[in-house]
């Protein structure tokens, strides 16, 4: 079993295939950042910017002509998906400063409450709907691939993850899904399933912080409950704040099922 399939994340060394892709990377990242047509991404009184879909790589992944994104995290991340190759979406640029998390407009205090408590930890793809924001399974993903563009210290904000949370998930999420066709599953609600078993997570998994430097890649689980913990007293980071691109490449339609049944 791959320390993926096993703690929901795996952090691979770094490697001169993800290195020299950083390096072609990371500017084009600070300049989607700077671009006033991506202000709107900026969040949480100035301290993350969220950035999705911002970085202007092609399917390859290659940015500024880096060549296409390589390395052993890449490599391992297709094997679990059981996938040959994948078309690479934009990546998202996630950036985070000193400060955070600080209250949003209309943000209520419940919300900002989980958001500092417990890292806003979320499962990605499960998506509110609707003005109840019921949570359906809108976007399947293969995996979550991060490359930090950026140095930061232990305690800059780093992403937090609840080791093991992806089998907690996969059974409550499954009790549900079972016997439903995988073409249902998009309109199917979870709410209330997701949100018990993210009290199970809480009250059962340990709490992992890691923050890679750049040069390293992390995977995690597509079904770990994860999020961004809070930006500790004199932590530092580069200039540009702790920054990294995330890649999430959605199964195709017809391997929907391997997103809850595929470890």
């Amino acid at each position: 079993m791959t320390p993926l399939a096993r703690d929901g994340w795996q952090v691979f060394p770094a490697e001169p295939a993800v290195a020299n892709w950083v390096a072609r990377a990371a500017p084009a990242a600070r300049r989607a950042v700077a671009d006033p047509a991506n202000a709107g991404w900026l969040r949480c009184g100035g301290t993350w910017f969220a950035g999705v879909d911002v970085l202007p790589n092609d399917a390859a992944g290659a940015v500024d002509g880096s060549g296409p994104l390589a390395g052993r995290a890449v490599a391992a991340a297709l094997a679990a998906a059981g996938l040959r190759r994948t078309e690479w979406h934009r990546g998202q640029v996630s950036v985070v400063h000193p400060g955070y998390p600080r209250p949003m407009p209309g943000e209520g205090e419940a919300a900002f409450r989980y958001r500092r408590d417990r890292d806003a930890a979320h499962l990605d793809g499960l998506l509110p709907v609707g003005e109840a924001r019921r949570r359906m399974l809108k976007e399947p993903h293969a995996f979550i691939l991060g490359l930090p563009l950026t140095q930061a210290d232990a305690g800059a904000a780093p992403l937090a993850v609840y080791e093991g949370s992806h089998r907690l998930l996969r059974a409550a999420l499954g009790a549900v899904l079972k016997g439903r066709a995988p073409g249902d599953w998009a309109d199917t609600d979870l709410t209330g399933a997701y949100h018990a078993v993210r009290r199970e997570v809480f009250a059962t998994c340990r709490r992992v912080t890691l923050q890679p430097a750049p040069g390293q890649a992390l995977l995690i689980h597509r079904l770990a409950l994860h999020g961004i913990a809070p930006w500790e007293e004199g932590a530092r980071a580069d200039a540009e704040g702790r920054m990294i691109a995330y890649f999430r490449p959605v199964f195709p339609p017809e391997r929907t099922a391997d997103w809850l049944w595929r470890d």
